[in-house]
Formats: structure tokens, sequence, C-alpha cells
């Protein structure tokens, strides 16, 4: 990597725009009247939440070993992946490299603000050629480069994750959705290392808290002062807040719920083999398989006519379909439907 100057990489208009900031939440009173912000004085949750989102982030800041000014709080890390764009991305201008398959919201977040998308084709097994990787960042030259590992829909972690990272001139985007199912090191590690590193992680997963729409970005001072500037002032509501803190001081919990799922992983493992219409199943370092049927459609409908949802991912990869584990329960219904086909 180039010498890096996050200017030269930020949107001259956001370089010049002055944050919302909440003259409540940045100044300390012992008992005051709140008469500034129009709200009601009746109600449960009259008040507007923290802006800065102070308590839930020093919490974070406790679990990660990180400072709380390297830390942004997002509405989900679908709002952090959009303010990342919005940031760095000149509309009509400047491109967004990601993996092909991935995520597909990097896309569809780069297109809403008029960049366009360039795909990284995977190989067979999922897995990126350096040799592409290089040639496609020297002919478009991609402002950020999002990087899924364990990467959602293959279930695959990225290897040798460091040398995109170096070899990337822009901001590369590390999005560890998964990480806890993985037993893979967290790239926070290299948060000092590389000051063009942006790590997205989610209590939507392992934590369980999906409904409650709760993503993290951690990074530089500079870079995360930039996403909470173009933020919207109140994005993470209080009743999810308290409930996220609330959960980081029962982490056994989080403990057991993960050791459940991968127990669920091992059993499935085992008894697709015995299922005839699976085809191959992909290795996984996430909550989900990737799983190639003989006759796709057929399995598909199967699954639907018996309530049980899926996600088919073909014909963007042939044949597939992409299936979370859920609880024992859950899981034997889906492997009885299976061997009935």
């Amino acid at each position: 990597m180039k010498e890096f100057n996050i200017n030269s990489l930020v949107r001259k208009n956001i370089l010049e725009l002055q944050p919302y900031v909440s003259f409540r939440d940045n100044n300390e009173f012992e008992n005051p009247v709140l008469l500034d912000a129009n709200e009601s004085p009746f109600g449960e949750l009259s008040r507007y939440p923290d802006s800065t989102q102070k308590k839930l982030k020093q919490k974070i800041s406790e679990v990660k070993n990180i400072s709380a000014n390297e830390i942004a709080v997002g509405n989900g890390s679908d709002e952090l992946i959009d303010l990342i764009i919005k940031v760095f991305c000149e509309p009509k201008k400047d491109s967004v490299l990601m993996m092909n398959p991935s995520f597909a919201m990097y896309g569809f977040y780069a297109s809403i603000n008029e960049n366009k998308v360039i795909k990284l084709d995977l190989n067979a097994d999922f897995e990126i050629v350096k040799d592409d990787f290089l040639k496609i960042v020297k002919d478009f030259k991609s402002k950020v480069f999002f990087l899924c590992s364990p990467n959602n829909p293959t279930g695959n972690s990225v290897k040798d994750i460091e040398f995109y990272i170096k070899n990337f001139n822009g901001i590369v985007v590390v999005d560890e959705a998964y990480i806890e199912f993985s037993g893979k090191k967290s790239c926070i590690e290299l948060l000092e290392k590389y000051p063009n590193l942006i790590i997205l992680q989610t209590f939507s997963k392992a934590w369980g808290m999906a409904g409650a729409r709760v993503g993290i970005a951690y990074s530089s001072e500079e870079i995360i002062r930039l996403i909470n500037t173009v933020k919207a002032p109140y994005n993470v509501n209080s009743l999810s807040s308290n409930k996220v803190i609330e959960l980081i001081d029962k982490q056994e919990n989080l403990k057991q719920n993960i050791e459940s799922i991968l127990n669920e992983i091992s059993w499935l493992e085992n008894e697709f083999q015995s299922v005839n219409c699976i085809k191959k199943v992909y290795p996984t370092d996430a909550n989900f398989f990737l799983i190639e049927f003989e006759d796709v459609e057929k399995v598909y409908d199967k699954l639907l006519e018996k309530e049980i949802l899926t996600s088919k991912r073909s014909p963007q990869i042939p044949n597939c379909i992409r299936i979370n584990v859920g609880t024992r329960e859950e899981n034997i219904q889906l492997i009885q439907v299976l061997k009935s086909i």
C-alpha cells in the first residue's frame, strides 16, 4: 500500500460537512430540565436516545479491548456499509470492489449512490485468485473493497486476508458478521498496522439480536469521525442499545449459544452424508451451509411446501441452496424432508 492519506480518499463535500451535534449528549449535567428537543414530557420512551451511544461504546470497548473513539454504531451493519460508501465514493465517478459471489448489499448500496460495482470472481472453491485481484485493482482503481470473511453465501473464510489489505490502495472493509462461528482471529488486531482498514461486526448473528438492528464498525479515530459525521443523529434506538448492553453483561449465554450452533453443524454434516439428493456440501466457517443438489428446484419447492424457508442461490451459484442452522427440532425437520426426496 502506498503512503496513506485519508483526506485524499474522502469526498470533498464530506470533508467540509459539519456533523449534527446534540448539545445535551456532548455535555454533562446533574439534574437537567429537558426543554431543548421538542419532546413530550410524558411516556416511558419520550426522550431521544444518546446520539453518541457512549454507554454502548464503552461496553463494546471493554469487550474488544479497543478505544471507544475507534467504534461507530449503526442501525445494523447495512447502515454502516451505506455510510462508508457515502463517505468515500463520489457518485458517478468512483467504484466499489466486491467478491463474487458475496453479500449483495455491498453492490446494492453502491448502486444507490451511483457508484460502479466491480466484481472479483471467486474460483471453484470460492477463493480469491491473487493474480486476478492484483489485475482488477490495477485496472479499475476502486475506492472501497468489501471483503466478507467468513463469506456470505459461501461460508468460507478469506485466506491470507492481510495480503488484500496491504495491496489495495483504498479503503478495505472486512465484514466479520460470522466471525464468532469460525474460530478465526478478528482483523481488529490489524487496525494499528493498516490505517485504510475498517472492520464490521454485528449483534444480529451469534449474539441473536437480528431484531434489534445493531452493527459495529471498528477503525481509526479519523475514519470513525467521518462515519459519525454522516450518520443520522439518533440512528440506534434506546431499546436496542439498552438490550445490547444487557446482553454484553451475559457473555456466558453467547458462548453457550455458539457451542450449540457448532454442535448442530457437526450433527448436520453427519446427517447430510445419507441424503441422496445432495451432491456437495461446501465447508463452512459460519452458521449456515451452502449445498449443491442434484435437482435444486425440486428440493427448494419441496422444502417450501413443508414451510421450511431456505435461500436459493441458483442460478448465480448453480444448483445451490444456502441453509442456516436451526434448533435440533428444526434441523430434524429439514433432514426428514431432504431424505424423503
